[in-house]
């Protein structure tokens, strides 16, 4: 089987989940005997990058421009990936390269997939150009799609927004890879970032507003003196929010707990991770983290918003789930932080539910069935 996995970047540091998503689905494929070609914009383009895609065919356009992801694309590279794939699958919604990879695909009857993996509510910046967006072809690139993947149950809701039938939406969740997550903690990854011995809330991602590190930042700065001890560490990219949160950490006086360490990739990612006391996802707006996954995967506990379609680690026992509100976050980090023996209990269930349920090894099989009815089902 060919397969064309398609996204606007997979750039690991702005890229965000969803490039993460396709480098792993990608790799599994590979693994499992699939040609799979990537096809891409060179932002974020690296070694380490290639490595990790090893076995697939990785086909870059150059980007002309960052802000929306804009590649300065090969029409005639398109049609002849189209018409050499049997499936083609387009990550995100809201790109260039989708557009024009769909556009094709419809011209050859292709059959094609499509995961927004969240994108499809019109949220956050730019909001007049996807509604643009939207009535020139996003509606009609979902609506034509053989299949929608949801990446959570609550997501097939956006779906019906497009006017897309239940039928035709299914969920398939996000995947972590157990492997690649068991580097430990160690006193000079604590070195190196100044952290001390002290323990941490690690807020893992990009500093924007849908990520919420804002209202982490305020509800810390809340609590009581009894939790003084405690520190915390933004691990990300800055997208425009850092100054506001440094003038908060300014006017608490808290410089010495609050830490940002910028991007972190690879090693001391994970070991970012392992250290943690806890791990809080307070996004406003959020499909399925990733986070949720690596943090689990190390055993870590979390607490996140209701907005991150993952309530059911209530359910496991694995964290709490709260409002997408300082007050909430406060009261949800005094909860957690004030019984150390419950976050240990809580770390081994969600790293035990993780391994069960996320596993790439699993996932990339639904992806296969799935590949696999749709090109029947054309014969």
């Amino acid at each position: 089987m060919k397969v064309l996995n398609v996204n606007a970047t997979l750039d690991p540091v702005f890229g965000g989940g969803t490039a993460e998503r396709t480098v792993q689905m990608s790799r599994f494929l590979v693994r499992s005997g699939v040609e799979c070609t990537v096809l891409s914009s060179d932002q974020g383009w690296s070694p380490a990058r290639a490595n990790a895609l090893s076995g697939a065919n990785v086909i870059t356009f150059p980007c002309v421009w960052n802000r929306f992801y804009v590649p300065k694309v090969s029409f005639r590279l398109i049609r002849g990936l189209v018409a050499r794939a049997d499936v083609i699958h387009l990550m995100g919604h809201w790109t260039v390269l989708n557009a024009l990879v769909y556009l094709f695909a419809r011209r050859s009857k292709k059959p094609y997939v499509i995961c927004p993996a969240g994108s499809l509510k019109i949220y956050g910046r730019s909001k007049w150009l996807k509604r643009i967006f939207n009535v020139l072809i996003g509606r009609r690139m979902v609506q034509h799609a053989t299949r929608c993947i949801a990446v959570t149950a609550d997501e097939r809701q956006h779906f019906e927004m497009y006017d897309v039938v239940p039928d035709r939406v299914i969920v398939i969740p996000n995947g972590i890879d157990p492997a690649g997550y068991v580097t430990q903690d160690d006193a000079a990854f604590r070195t190196r970032y100044r952290l001390g011995d002290q323990p941490f809330i690690l807020f893992m991602g990009r500093l924007n507003r849908i990520k919420g590190p804002d209202l982490l930042l305020r509800a810390f700065c809340e609590l009581g003196q009894e939790f003084n001890r405690y520190h915390l560490v933004f691990a990300g990219p800055d997208e425009g929010l850092l100054p506001e949160l440094r003038l908060l950490v300014s006017a608490h006086s808290i410089e010495s707990r609050v830490h940002f360490l910028g991007y972190l990739g690879g090693d001391d990612k994970i070991r970012s991770y392992h250290a943690a006391e806890l791990v809080a996802v307070p996004s406003r707006h959020e499909a399925m983290s990733i986070v949720v996954l690596e943090a689990g995967i190390t055993g870590k506990p979390l607490l996140l918003t209701d907005q991150c379609g993952f309530d059911e680690i209530v359910r496991i026992n694995g964290g709490c789930v709260v409002p997408a509100s300082v007050e909430s976050l406060k009261l949800g980090l005094m909860s957690m932080l004030s019984d150390s023996d419950r976050l240990k209990t809580m770390g081994r269930n969600l790293q035990q539910f993780v391994r069960e349920r996320f596993d790439w090894k699993a996932i990339v099989n639904e992806y296969l069935t799935l590949y696999q009815k749709i090109v029947s089902d054309l014969k």
